[in-house]
């Protein structure tokens, strides 16, 4: 099984910037893809961008290409999301994904996000 704990989440003004980071422990040698997703109030768990653990490869959601960047630190087991420009409906908790070829998922425990206008 894998452990995820995230960090850096917090309240931003909106145009401001904050960086996610998602620490992963345990059986991490499975791992193929990293990633974030978000759910904001009545709203369904969404994709907001992956990384591929081994070539790096990224896939973003529309709504944030231009304004977030995911990265990885192999050597650190670590994903990061650097979000700029944020805005009031990027508001949401984050939630940090992992996930193996076999189908094993995932979840860290969530960090909140809050824009203000």
């Amino acid at each position: 099984q894998v452990q995820l704990v995230e960090s850096g989440g917090g309240l931003v003004q909106a145009g401001g910037s904050l960086r996610l980071s998602c620490a992963a422990s345990g059986a991490i040698f499975s791992i193929r893809t990293m990633g974030w997703y978000r759910q904001a109030p009545g709203k369904q768990r969404e994709l907001v961008a992956t990384i591929t653990r081994a070539f790096g490869v990224t896939n973003y959601a529309d709504f944030v290409k231009g304004r977030f960047t995911i990265s990885r630190d192999n050597a650190k087991n670590t994903v990061y999301l650097q979000m700029n420009s944020l805005k009031p409906e990027d508001t949401a908790v984050y939630y940090c994904n992992v996930r193996d070829p076999g189908g094993y998922d995932a979840w860290g425990q969530g960090t909140q996000v809050t824009v203000s206008s």
